[in-house]
């Protein structure tokens, strides 16, 4: 599968700082998760704004650095900090990790996000699985010409295997991706409600769609952030975000290393 030219340039300056050849796994780490960068050991790390043709995130809760170096003796790489559509980066921007997973040879994928919960079952602090994305009827693939498959379902039951057998309660559901990066209002939460969307976020789908297209192994992992607007009576602020992240940091960390293992 040819990739841009650009990410061979990165993968070679990343290489000459010390990065291996090929890599275990590489993770993704969403708003207020950078924290799993801490349990990797030997690490370099790289700030985005050094990497050629890089863009760099500014969403707070995302530091912007690329970590690389080993968790339990596997190798792996750590995308503290992503780029999404909202900041006005296309697509084929977004979707850079998922080009360097593959650039490096990357047995599997793993995806984190902070997401607002529909599903009126869930509460702030649930770990849920993503088994399906929903899109919205608008195309999030930098190449929607592609025609392939992709097929969460029985990734998620694995992913949710393997979170139980760490002692973890993991919820599983559906995600819906919207571009942002303004909060949906309460009509769009029951709309998307209606049509089955259990968690609501801003990214991750066109890391799956794009991980798929390329045959990249991949489990995504949504942490809810905040309950969608008009489900309890509370203004909906980032700073949430962080605080539930902080809850859970633990738990995350343990999921991601067993994924890591065994995924």
């Amino acid at each position: 599968m040819m990739l841009p030219d650009d990410i061979s340039e990165c993968r070679d300056y990343l290489v000459n700082r010390g990065f291996p050849e090929e890599t275990n796994s590489v993770i993704i780490l969403g708003s207020g998760l950078g924290d799993f960068a801490n349990s990797i050991e030997d690490t370099i790390t790289v700030p985005y704004r050094e990497i050629p043709g890089f863009p760099e995130s500014s969403v707070a809760g995302h530091s912007g650095v690329l970590v690389c170096g080993s968790v339990d003796g596997n190798p792996v790489i750590a995308f503290s900090g992503r780029f999404h559509h909202y900041e006005g980066y296309p697509f084929l921007k977004t979707v850079i990790p998922v080009h360097l997973a593959n650039a490096f040879k990357a047995k599997k994928l793993i995806i984190s996000n902070a997401a607002g919960a529909i599903n009126t079952n869930f509460q702030v602090g649930d770990l849920m699985v993503i088994d399906d994305i929903i899109r919205l009827f608008h195309s999030v693939s930098p190449a929607p010409s592609s025609k392939f498959r992709y097929n969460l379902y029985r990734t998620a039951g694995k992913v949710r295997k393997i979170a139980a057998e760490t002692g973890l309660d993991v919820q599983r559901g559906s995600y819906l991706y919207v571009k942002g990066p303004n909060y949906e209002t309460k009509a769009e939460i029951r709309a998307f409600r209606i049509i089955g969307a259990d968690v609501v976020g801003m990214s991750t789908a066109p890391e799956l769609i794009e991980a798929s297209r390329l045959n990249i192994p991949a489990a995504a992992i949504s942490l809810v952030t905040n309950m969608a607007a008009g489900i309890e009576n509370i203004k909906l602020d980032h700073a949430d975000v962080n605080e539930a992240a902080e809850s859970r940091k633990d738990d995350f960390a343990r999921l991601v290393k067993q994924l890591i293992m065994k995924f």
